[in-house]
């Protein structure tokens, strides 16, 4: 037995209770019991959808805090109890005061799954819940091409040599053998550009060589900026003068920084 119990209050958008509905039942199966908790306003506005998808409504009392948490919460309980009870409830809210509720739930044997707008979604209940869907046309990132693996993009630029009007003959010196060429690639580069000053070498770094050095950028988790600095650093993506924060903030529509005033996390949006 599969229980939807709905937050009106937070997710109050006709179209994405409709898409968490079609959702659950397309991952899980028929949807047995299906509530929806909120005020008489926001009731009204999902009275079309109530309706069409078979959801009763419940009406909260007109008071000012909470009223609409307790009432998801104490049905889940008693739902919790009974027997046989559900294999799975699914709350449809991403507010943080549902944590201890899942965490009971859970307890019990029983699978919990949220289903939230990314937006309203807080960070710190994803780690409670079996498994969390988003819903919201604006919530679909786009996969990145497929690519065997990203790499820095190189630009080499070449100057030519000054010509000579004149050549030199050197003098003629016995031949000597070679040694071994036992020195490493690293030397090797550091040689030629002893050799050749006019070669310049920039580095170019996009959200893609970003998110590949990070795979817990794409599951959308919050890093510490200064661990993802120092692996930037030791990858070459960043150069030891430039800062991480000044980076990420070249690509606000890919990565956000919290807080605003002196950032210290960061967590990709989309690519």
């Amino acid at each position: 037995m599969i229980a939807l119990l709905i937050d009106a209050d937070n997710l109050s958008s006709p179209a994405w209770v409709d898409e968490a509905v079609e959702k659950l039942e397309l991952e899980d199966g028929v949807i047995a019991i299906r509530r929806a908790y909120g005020s008489a306003e926001n009731m009204k506005g999902l009275a079309d959808v109530l309706r069409t998808r078979a959801i009763r409504p419940f009406v909260n009392l007109p008071l000012p805090k909470n009223t609409t948490d307790m009432s998801l919460a104490v049905d889940a309980m008693e739902l919790a109890c009974l027997t046989p009870r559900p294999k799975l409830i699914a709350i449809a809210s991403g507010d943080l005061d549902f944590v201890p509720l899942v965490v009971r739930l859970r307890e019990r044997g029983i699978r919990v799954v949220c289903i939230s707008e990314r937006a309203k979604l807080s960070q710190d209940a994803i780690p409670a819940y079996d498994q969390v869907i988003y819903v919201g046309a604006d919530q679909v990132v786009v996969p990145a091409p497929e690519k065997p693996e990203i790499l820095p993009l190189v630009v080499e630029v070449v100057r030519p040599a000054p010509k000579k009007s004149v050549a030199k003959v050197a003098p003629v010196k016995p031949a000597v053998p070679k040694p071994p060429a036992v020195a490493t690639k690293k030397a090797a580069v550091k040689k030629v550009a002893k050799k050749s000053p006019g070669k310049a070498i920039e580095v170019v770094t996009s959200p893609q060589t970003i998110v590949s050095a990070f795979p817990n950028l794409q599951a959308g988790q919050w890093l510490e900026l200064s661990d993802v600095a120092k692996i930037l650093h030791d990858k070459k993506l960043l150069a030891k003068s430039a800062t991480s924060t000044k980076l990420f903030k070249k690509f606000p529509e890919h990565f956000e920084l919290r807080p605003a005033g002196k950032p210290n996390k960061v967590r990709l949006i989309k690519l």
